[in-house]
């Protein structure tokens, strides 16, 4: 078990482990706890009731955050023509082909969010190795790989994001910002935990939401009772 600090230890001493917060007061609690020098932010994690290694029990895909993460997000988009200058319109910070793979390939990973047209994933390919594991190669899946690359880089500057179910079953995502108003908070997750159980595969059985957690980047996690939750949608 790692050692926790003293500003840890304080923070965790104000919560109820054994207590299901409703949402609302499980964010105050989360802000509240939060003792970075930083703006932390509010992360959900959330358990679901399904095996991963099925892949027909695999959910993925994104959502648009309505009041963003507050988080500054670098786009890079693999496009050429019409499709490069509308991606350059819509605001994205790296726009080009083979010379971005090259670049790329020599170690160079200076964005957060990657955007292909279908004809460069021929192109892409031959970045899987780099970009898979940091949860960066496009995919059609979850709208990164598409010719409408003006919405989705717009979508991406405006706080959409992306989220997969890890080997655990629980989805990880970020909500916002400590310093958001905790209305804007509630917001934000309540519409990422709609897509998640839009997401639903239909091989999933008995209790899909399972349970759910928030939390700051420093703090402790908060327990959400998961019903009342689900009940809001």
């Amino acid at each position: 078990m790692p050692r926790r600090g003293k500003k840890y230890k304080e923070a965790i001493a104000k919560i109820d482990r054994l207590k299901l917060y409703e949402l609302e007061e499980a964010i105050e609690i989360a802000k509240n706890t939060a003792y970075a020098k930083f703006d932390e932010t509010v992360d959900a994690a959330i358990k679901l009731g399904v095996d991963p290694r099925h892949a027909d029990q695999m959910v993925r895909g994104s959502v648009t955050l309505p009041h963003g993460t507050g988080k500054q997000v670098k786009v890079l988009v693999f496009a050429k023509g019409d499709k490069a200058k509308e991606a350059q319109e819509a605001g994205a910070d790296y726009v080009g082909d083979s010379d971005l793979v090259s670049k790329i390939q020599g170690g160079w990973f200076d964005f957060d969010k990657v955007v292909a047209t279908p004809d460069m994933m021929a192109e892409v390919g031959k970045l899987g190795k780099v970009l898979g594991p940091r949860g960066l190669m496009p995919n059609p899946k979850v709208g990164t790989v598409t010719n409408d690359v003006k919405k989705v880089v717009t979508d991406l500057k405006a706080g959409m994001i992306q989220y997969r179910v890890d080997k655990a079953g629980i989805v990880h995502a970020p909500v916002g910002k400590k310093s958001f108003e905790t209305k804007k908070l509630v917001e934000n997750f309540m519409v990422l935990l709609e897509s998640l159980v839009k997401a639903k595969p239909a091989s999933a059985k008995g209790q899909y939401i399972r349970s759910i957690t928030i939390s700051t980047t420093m703090g402790p996690g908060v327990k959400v009772d998961q019903q009342k939750a689900v009940a809001l949608i």
